[in-house]
């Protein structure tokens, strides 16, 4: 009988605390939301071995030109720079990587891009880029998608230790093979 008066003053208190102290100003939805990608890709896999943050810009009748200019290093996304944690030393498009989070850049080009894993981190757009940092750079080759992609989007597929990085938008892809 003693715990339940006690836990319910607890619950009390706690209310009157937390009702009177809440002036917070939460933001809407961001217009270009984060999101996550991670391979192995099912949710019952918690041994990871490689995982992208990132946000997702949209096209919205706007060209991809436009958005990340040809020649010019770009976010990979919008807001903060990508970022791109392997859990394990891989194979990134053909050059090693050492565990560990890293920037994820891109240069856009019209027949290949540039791919740029930079140690720079906590990077706020692509503002302060500094070639120094490049850990590996490797080129893709660019792909065409069968239907436009309105928003910006990044998926791995694939099979044990050997996956592919599929990032996409408009109707520009580019496939980047990784593994152990």
């Amino acid at each position: 009988m003693q715990l339940k008066t006690i836990f319910i003053s607890a619950c009390m208190t706690f209310m009157c605390m937390g009702t009177a102290s809440i002036a917070q100003d939460f933001p809407g939805l961001d217009k270009s939301p984060m999101d996550a990608a991670a391979y192995p890709r099912s949710y019952k896999v918690s041994d990871k071995l490689v995982k992208v943050i990132y946000s997702r810009p949209q096209l919205k009748g706007r060209e991809l030109s436009s958005l990340a200019p040809a020649g010019e290093v770009w976010r990979t996304g919008a807001n903060e720079a990508a970022e791109i944690t392997f859990f394990e030393d891989l194979n990134f498009g053909g050059k090693e990587v050492k565990a560990g989070t890293y920037s994820l850049f891109t240069i856009p080009g019209e027949k290949e891009w540039t791919v740029v894993l930079s140690s720079a981190r906590n990077v706020w757009g692509s503002y302060f880029y500094d070639q120094s940092e490049d850990v590996v750079r490797i080129q893709v080759p660019v792909k065409t998608t069968a239907e436009p992609i309105e928003a910006f989007s990044m998926v791995f597929e694939g099979e044990g230790d050997a996956f592919t990085l599929y990032m996409a938008w408009g109707q520009t892809l580019l496939a980047i093979p990784m593994g152990k």
